[in-house]
């Protein structure tokens, strides 16, 4: 790698860095209802899609099965999401939202599109576009899974 792409690269990665400690800095402040954005972001995936196995939801939102413990301890204690076992293999369980975790999700969306303005507003849609694929593709490349 010549000098230049190193210092460029080094460059983008603390850009990246100071935008990430300052998003989650800012839903940190907007935040009144006590998740992390990951827990909306879990409330999210079992709305759209229905209840999911918590080997299913690591690996869609990119965290460990231990990680989704953490999540999901939470949510179960405030009746935001249900585990339910599999009748015919106890060893199986799937995650499903609440209509209390509805709610919850519902109440978010507003402090979600405050946190997504203020991230990415002043982007035109084909910038927001093009840096989208750009991080699918480096997603995508990753060599660490």
């Amino acid at each position: 790698m010549d000098n230049q792409r190193y210092e460029t690269i080094s460059s983008l990665f603390e850009v990246i860095s100071t935008l990430e400690r300052k998003w989650s800095n800012e839903w940190n402040q907007i935040n009144d209802l006590g998740f992390s954005k990951t827990h909306i972001l879990l409330l999210d995936l079992l709305a759209k899609e229905g209840p999911k196995r918590p080997s299913l939801i690591a690996e869609r939102l990119k965290i460990t099965t231990g990680g989704v413990t953490v999540l999901t301890s939470k949510l179960l204690k405030s009746g935001y999401i249900q585990k339910t076992q599999s009748a015919n293999d106890r060893r199986v369980s799937q995650i499903a939202i609440t209509p209390e975790g509805r709610k919850v999700l519902e109440q978010s969306k507003t402090q979600v599109m405050a946190l997504v303005h203020s991230m990415f507003g002043m982007l035109s849609n084909e910038e927001i576009q093009t840096l989208h694929n750009i991080f699918e593709k480096c997603l995508e490349n990753y060599p660490y899974k």
